[in-house]
């Protein structure tokens, strides 16, 4: 009756484990009086989750209009930046429909071609390789937080018998589907579907990657929290066949993403390093031959957890930054 914010749900909480956990007000004295009649260690981190919600927009130049970089964006205003990012520079981005959500939005992906020449170690990287990039993946998830509920992860699809609504994405891939880490029940957080691929969102990202296979060499996935760099296997503690250079990848990316503000991840795969999970895209993407594929865990470890403020936006993006263009050289100097 929680809402477990990491694990992703009461199946996933095993010894040793750090597990946030979001409590009704009404339920606050109850939830702690069975923690210490357990002997459980606990930490209130966030006291009042409206306000910690109204504390994530602390930047004080807000505007009702126009893209920003250090702030939250509607999906509305990233639908208008990528449309004129591909208008204003067609030489430098190009834009693709590769389908729509649930709910009739467009899946935009961006192509970036070429670099303007002020960042010599990025115009090396795109001389020689694109980046594409699906700014959001769940969109319809997205609106809806902003909308109706700030917390909502899943997808907004309709599921067969029941009035629950939606499928989490990342467990819907065709990797170890539903074994692990994943529920059969569609009002769980952590929802497989009905089938493989039953979300349309998750068909069109990996239709796109099937048709496009033999140019993909490297797989990228962002999520939010908890500060780590994951490859494959989440469904499984059998390691990948390429799991030594994978972690020296990882803990190099890591130590680089570091040596700018001090920010430490944790490196490993997924399965040992936080939980078992199956369906996830990375383990997908593996796989299905993607030899270096990543899972970033953004900021932070708990402290504001789903709630990080906009003022730790640009420092977040300028650190994992360094992490991904070291995967790209390293991908760019190991073409397989």
């Amino acid at each position: 009756q929680l809402n477990f914010w990491t694990p992703e749900g009461a199946d996933l909480v095993t010894s040793h484990l750090n597990v946030d956990i979001q409590v009704n007000d009404e339920d606050v004295l109850l939830v702690k009086d069975l923690l210490q009649r357990s002997g459980m260690e606990y930490e209130v981190l966030i006291e009042d989750l409206q306000k910690a919600i109204e504390r994530q927009f602390d930047n004080k130049h807000r505007s009702t209009v126009g893209y920003s970089y250090e702030k939250y964006n509607s999906w509305e205003k990233i639908a208008e930046w990528a449309e004129s990012m591909a208008t204003e520079n067609p030489t430098l981005v190009t834009k693709t429909q590769i389908g729509q959500t649930f709910e009739g939005r467009p899946m935009v992906l961006l192509k970036a071609v070429t670099s303007y020449g002020s960042d010599p170690e990025m115009t090396s990287l795109l001389n020689n390789m694109d980046v594409l990039v699906l700014p959001v993946f769940n969109i319809d998830g997205y609106v809806y937080t902003w909308t109706r509920d700030r917390m909502w992860r899943k997808t907004r699809s309709k599921n067969s018998g029941t009035t629950c609504v939606g499928t989490d994405p990342n467990r819907n891939f065709n990797a170890g589907w539903c074994t692990v880490g994943a529920s059969k029940q569609p009002c769980s957080e952590t929802y497989c579907g009905s089938r493989v691929e039953s979300e349309i969102e998750v068909k069109a990202v990996a239709d796109f990657i099937r048709k496009n296979r033999s140019i993909i060499k490297a797989y990228l996935t962002i999520h939010s929290y908890s500060q780590l760099l994951l490859f494959p296997y989440s469904y499984t503690t059998d390691l990948a066949a390429h799991h030594s250079e994978l972690l020296d990848i990882a803990r190099t990316a890591s130590n680089a993403l570091y040596s700018l503000y001090g920010t430490r991840y944790t490196s490993g795969p997924g399965a040992v390093t936080i939980y078992p999970a199956a369906g996830g895209s990375d383990d997908w993407a593996y796989d299905l031959g993607i030899k270096y594929s990543f899972t970033f865990e953004l900021r932070d470890e708990g402290r504001f957890g789903f709630l990080l403020p906009e003022s730790q936006i640009k420092p977040t993006c300028e650190e994992t930054m360094l992490a991904v263009k070291y995967i790209a050289t390293y991908v760019q100097e190991h073409n397989y």
